[in-house]
């Protein structure tokens, strides 16, 4: 896209507006953690609350015309270590490293690329450049320059997967340069390294009590199943929704909060008779591409892409990815949610491991079967990451320079109440205007500096509107209110305000 805005902007603005800072800065910071300050925070809680809201409290209407029967969960982050053995998280959630000895760094060998040409450097043999897979062509160009092979970048290469390349041919890793590395060979050969982390339960750390971070919550849905068919009023079909933070050890966690080792997710596990487990999938397929889009990503970034049969897991009948174009994956896409068919596989793994029967009976019916699973699993903070980059809008008209323009729902700030000045004039109907306010939305009180300046600081954090009280306000009881996209401006009377927000906000 030829206005993808410049990562690099779009992190610094997050960082001094206070939406997302380093985890621990003050100590040097910690690879792959964040933290969200004051506006990254509500951004994520209304992001959290839409999904909450449109998956639990008020579910979509189904196919068969009946609101879809859903309830919530909230699981336990550590759990007994034998569920994470049943999942199979345990002896395969694990990815192929590679380690460069020149570097010291570490990378997952399915996530590089290379590119091959033929050098006199290395006569008879193919010479491999190692990136990352989401490394934008121009970066990979200029490395290749970098490393002296300028001929080559100019005349054209070939871009082949590592993994399949290291996995089906028998070519050694010695002409092979590793993504930072200055010379060949520096690469190891691949091993397995599992993403759980560890933790030891109990006053005495031994092996005898090891447990585990959730990876993933959906586990935590697969193992109350009984309970919640036991404890409420449902009947297949119906679903259990769950958000919280799932953990991974990522070996290089990158792209800023895309890919971290503390994330939340936003899962839900719908279970279904098996001979309606297609209808059911294609339901949530358009179900979760619609939320995307009514919450502000336009369809000209988003993506629905099958997974291929080489990449599904074993389990999956069918999986779909809704990717998103990100600034560091432009022009290509980066995965927001996954729509995965896992048929009976987990029901049926901990059916096996814990003894206790998954079945469920459909009294009417007079049948037993272990129900099939369509799961819509998001990312909440790369929702949060999505959002951001959708609503970053360069525009040089204006004092700041940019603006976000957030959905006035997903806005942090639903509004800010602006006294043109600091003087006892404005100030107490712009104090009275905000106690008012903020009972119902998320309103800023702004006094400080003047009114160009605190225009500014609210586009860049992204509220919808300002409502400015002056002079005028005290003589006819109207305030200005400004648009944050148009800059337009238009005069309402005090007791419209409210009404106001309530009619744009919502959706």
């Amino acid at each position: 896209m030829a206005d993808t805005p410049d990562m690099k902007d779009i992190v610094s603005l997050c960082k001094r507006r206070g939406f997302i800072f380093p985890a621990s800065e003050i100590y040097g910071g910690i690879n792959g953690f964040w933290d969200y300050g004051p506006l990254g925070v509500e951004l994520k809680n209304n992001l959290r609350d839409r999904w909450w809201k449109k998956m639990v409290l008020t579910p979509p209407i189904g196919p068969d015309g009946q609101p879809v029967q859903m309830v919530g969960l909230d699981s336990a982050i550590i759990q007994n270590p034998k569920v994470w053995v049943a999942s199979g998280h345990v002896g395969g959630f694990s990815d192929p490293m590679v380690d460069c000895k020149e570097t010291k760094k570490r990378y997952r060998a399915d996530q590089l690329k290379l590119a091959t040409f033929h050098s006199d450097k290395f006569p008879g043999q193919n010479t491999y450049i190692a990136f990352h897979e989401d490394e934008p062509e121009e970066e990979i160009k200029k490395r290749l320059r970098k490393l002296g092979f300028g001929k080559q970048c100019d005349e054209g290469y070939e871009i082949l997967s590592f993994w399949d390349q290291y996995n089906n041919y028998s070519d050694d890793l010695s002409t092979t340069y590793a993504p930072e590395a200055k010379e060949p060979g520096t690469l190891t050969e691949p091993k397995a390294f599992n993403l759980l982390f560890e933790t030891k339960i109990g006053a005495v750390a031994s092996d005898d009590n090891i447990a585990y971070l959730r990876g993933e919550t959906a586990q935590g849905i697969f193992i109350n199943f009984k309970n919640v068919v036991d404890s409420s009023r449902v009947r297949v079909p119906f679903g259990i929704a769950q958000i919280g933070k799932a953990f991974r050890n990522e070996v290089n966690p990158r792209n800023y909060i895309f890919r971290s080792r503390e994330f939340e997710q936003m899962e839900m596990e719908f279970f279904c008779h098996p001979d309606e487990s297609q209808k059911w999938f294609d339901f949530w397929k358009e179900e979760r591409r619609k939320f995307w889009e009514d919450i502000g990503l336009t369809s000209s970034n988003i993506l629905f892409r099958e997974h291929d049969a080489d990449e599904l897991v074993f389990y999956s009948k069918c999986t779909y990815d809704i990717e998103y174009r990100f600034p560091f994956t432009a022009p290509g896409f980066g995965e927001l949610e996954g729509i995965a068919y896992r048929t009976d596989y987990d029901l049926t793994q901990h059916q096996e491991h814990s003894g206790q029967k998954m079945e469920y009976l459909d009294q009417a019916a007079n049948e037993r079967f272990i129900p099939h699973v369509i799961e819509p699993a998001a990312g909440l903070t790369r929702g949060v990451l999505a959002l951001i980059c959708e609503a970053y809008t360069i525009d040089p008209n204006r004092p700041s320079g940019v603006y976000l323009n957030f959905h006035p729902a997903m806005a942090p700030k639903k509004a800010a109440i602006l006294p043109l000045t600091a003087k006892e004039d404005h100030v107490p109907a712009a104090t009275k205007l905000y106690m008012e306010l903020r009972e119902e939305f998320n309103v800023d009180l702004d006094i400080k500096q003047n009114i160009g300046k605190r225009y500014a600081r609210q586009d860049e954090i992204g509220t919808p509107y300002c409502f400015t009280v002056d002079d005028q306000t005290n003589e006819d009881g109207t305030v200005t209110v400004r648009d944050r996209n148009t800059m337009a401006q238009e005069r309402i009377a005090l007791d419209k305000v409210a009404d106001y927000l309530r009619e744009r906000i919502r959706g």
